[in-house]
């Protein structure tokens, strides 16, 4: 059985990791595009935060490393 909170950690990091990845394509095509600008910055904050580390045990520079590799 799964533990109901580690599901929930889960789906924060899973929805961070994707609106990372929306924010940084909708910044390629418009880089003036604010509200991208604004969502790569919290995520990226949120990915160093104390609260990413409480909620795994994922190292989130390396994760955001894999992220900005990425192709977009």
């Amino acid at each position: 059985m799964t533990d109901p909170r580690e599901n929930l950690a889960n789906a924060i990091i899973l929805q961070a990791v994707k609106d990372y990845r929306e924010a940084r394509k909708k910044h390629k095509k418009r880089p003036k595009n604010e509200d991208a600008k604004l969502m790569i910055a919290d995520c990226e904050a949120f990915f160093r935060s104390d609260w990413f580390a409480a909620l795994t045990n994922i190292d989130g520079e390396a994760l955001l490393r894999k992220l900005q590799e990425e192709e977009i």
